[in-house]
């Protein structure tokens, strides 16, 4: 393992005193970061993560107590992100927090602190009205039928099957989609109960991170994610470290009943679920010792 990743070497769940381990625990593993904020990011996977697994995405909410200690600790800390699958408008609408960064689309968008709108990359956006054109010819009333909701991401296109009545059936025909756009020359990839159908072009959140914290300054860094985007951030954390370019870096895998075993296996801290979050944040929040 790279010197610089921070392996608890029980690798046990720390969440607090909610979960059995003291909230001592939880602080030595975050000593790093809070030692040095000035030098420190902390950057963040929402849904799953800040804002618990709805049926309808649509319903996703951060909590309030979240929100107010993920502010405090935009406060303290050189750099705070928000990296999501959601477009990046609509990552910072969820949070409702304008002083921190969002990288949207898997880091496709950036939308830095004060900006009106989102830069996208410019090979991704070509692709866009390639992957509409591949939505617009889909049956929207089977898709209806089968209970498949589809969320227009710009350039991506999610279909999601979480709630239908026949999850296998509708399985199904995700399953036929996604034979359908890799066919056409599109890329997909897969989440907890969504394909999200993307332009072919390299762009993930271990890449929009890596961009991210170019020429930022940051030394110390932590990524906090639960599904199996989340290990491209993961994995872009540690070729860094691996790089000379982080000193130090915390891969936190937020355990749930969906989420990938990959998730926790390569997290170098577990923390359970949105609730282990929260005290995560709160803990950062908080000056050193």
């Amino acid at each position: 393992m790279p010197p610089g990743l921070a392996r608890l070497p029980d690798r046990r769940a720390v969440c607090g005193d909610t979960c059995g381990v003291s909230s001592i625990a939880l602080a030595d593993a975050l000593q790093p970061l809070r030692a040095d904020p000035s030098r420190a990011a902390v950057l963040l996977d929402i849904d799953g993560t800040l804002a618990p697994i709805v049926e309808h995405a649509a319903d996703a909410r951060v909590p309030e107590r979240t929100r107010q200690l993920l502010a405090a600790v935009a406060r303290r800390y050189r750099l705070v992100a928000c990296v999501s699958g959601r477009r990046a408008s609509e990552a910072r609408a969820l949070v409702s927090l304008g002083t921190i960064t969002y990288l949207g689309s898997h880091g496709a968008e950036l939308l830095r602190a004060g900006w009106m709108e989102a830069v996208v990359d410019r090979d991704f956006e070509e692709w866009a009205r390639r992957v509409a054109d591949f939505g617009h010819k889909l049956s929207a009333a089977e898709l209806r039928r089968a209970r498949v909701r589809v969320e227009d991401k710009g350039p991506i296109l999610a279909f999601h099957w979480r709630g239908a009545s026949d999850e296998q059936s509708a399985r199904a025909m995700i399953d036929a989609i996604a034979a359908r756009a890799e066919a056409g020359g599109l890329s997909v990839h897969w989440g907890r109960k969504v394909l999200e159908v993307r332009p072919p072009v390299r762009i993930d959140k271990g890449a929009g991170i890596t961009a991210l914290l170019q020429g930022s300054g940051v030394q110390t860094a932590l990524y906090a994610g639960d599904d199996a985007t989340d290990l491209d951030a993961f994995r872009a954390l540690a070729r860094l470290s691996e790089a000379g370019r982080l000193k130090r870096a915390l891969r936190v895998g937020v355990r749930s009943d969906e989420g990938p075993d990959a998730i926790l296996e390569e997290a170098d801290l577990v923390v359970d679920g949105t609730e282990g979050v929260e005290e995560l944040l709160s803990v950062l929040a908080q000056a050193a010792d």
